[in-house]
């Protein structure tokens, strides 16, 4: 390569040092700032940073998949900004809801699906549960990189849309708070700030294994009155969607499998109503309209077009 060449690369490169290394220590301040230091922040820079300029092809993968990373900021966040200081929680209107729609007679008294579950309770289904649980936040990503390297194009339709059905759904979550199940079998219906995350009927898939997987992961929760819509619902819906519009043939039917378990596990484990699970089924659908009705305008299409650009330069 030319001398010039090389040197006119040089301002660039510095540049690009410059810009990731002042984003990645504002992120590391303002996080400090808003919710303390965890160890995972710093895990998140030094694997973005090195991601960034290990190679070209990692820098694009990294470029693209940060759209995941800004969910995962704005979802952490929420810890300094707890829902329950701008709105009541529902938590005995919706149990009184859901018991008034999906009530289940059982020796003379009118229980949640919920609560019948609990009281019939088996190994299978916790096994059973626990894994589809498991598949939530994997299914999505692993499904994303398929897109990314095989269809890029949808992989930002489907990204996109990923980011704007839990946007829709953070913003539900600060205008109607609202109680996961186990809450009222924990607490009653007396409110009680700063709930810690539970495991709920998970806690029988980790006692089965002598794990503590799902005990690891929802003592992290960013805030416990954040049940209605359930996002956990949402995202199988998304990915069969986009699952079907890349044909993927058989794989759909393992993702319709999965996105059933899914639903079903999260009654059964006691932590959404049924209601919860049809509003994130909804969100998930109003998503998917509203990024199709984007997608019209032109300047969304730009966008995307530059987001194409980056991921492949």
């Amino acid at each position: 390569m030319p001398a010039s060449t090389e040197t006119e690369h040089i301002p660039l490169i510095n540049k690009n040092l410059i810009s990731v290394t002042v984003i990645s220590a504002a992120y590391l301040l303002l996080s400090y700032f808003l919710i303390g230091y965890k160890p995972e922040q710093l895990v998140l820079v030094i694997l973005f940073n090195t991601l960034y300029y290990l190679s070209k092809d990692t820098r694009r993968l990294i470029l693209g998949f940060s759209i995941f990373i800004i969910y995962w900021i704005i979802f952490d966040y929420m810890k300094a900004f707890p829902n329950y200081r701008y709105h009541a929680v529902d938590i005995s209107g919706i149990y009184f809801f859901e018991k008034s729609l999906f009530g289940i007679d059982y020796n003379g008294s009118v229980l949640t699906p919920n609560e019948f579950f609990k009281l019939r309770a088996n190994s299978a289904f916790d096994v059973l549960s626990g894994i589809f649980y498991l598949t939530w936040v994997p299914v999505p990503l692993l499904f994303a990189v398929y897109l990314f390297f095989k269809k890029r194009l949808y992989f930002f339709y489907f990204s996109l849309t990923f980011l704007l059905v839990n946007l829709l759904g953070f913003v539900i979550y600060y205008v109607h708070p609202a109680a996961p199940p186990w809450y009222v079998q924990n607490y009653g219906f007396q409110f009680t700030a700063s709930t810690p995350g539970n495991t709920a009927g998970l806690a029988r898939f980790d006692s089965f294994f002598g794990l503590s997987i799902f005990k690891s992961i929802y003592a992290k929760s960013s805030n416990v009155f954040a049940a209605m819509p359930s996002l956990h619902s949402s995202y199988p819906v998304i990915v069969l969607f986009y699952g079907l519009r890349s044909k993927l043939r058989y794989t759909n039917i393992l993702f319709g499998v999965i996105m059933l378990g899914i639903w079903f596990a999260a009654v059964y484990s006691s932590h959404h109503y049924i209601v919860d699970v049809l509003a994130g089924i909804l969100c998930a659908i109003c998503s998917i309209g509203l990024f199709q009705l984007l997608l019209k305008y032109r300047r969304m299409n730009s966008f995307i077009n530059h987001l194409m650009k980056i991921t492949s330069a």
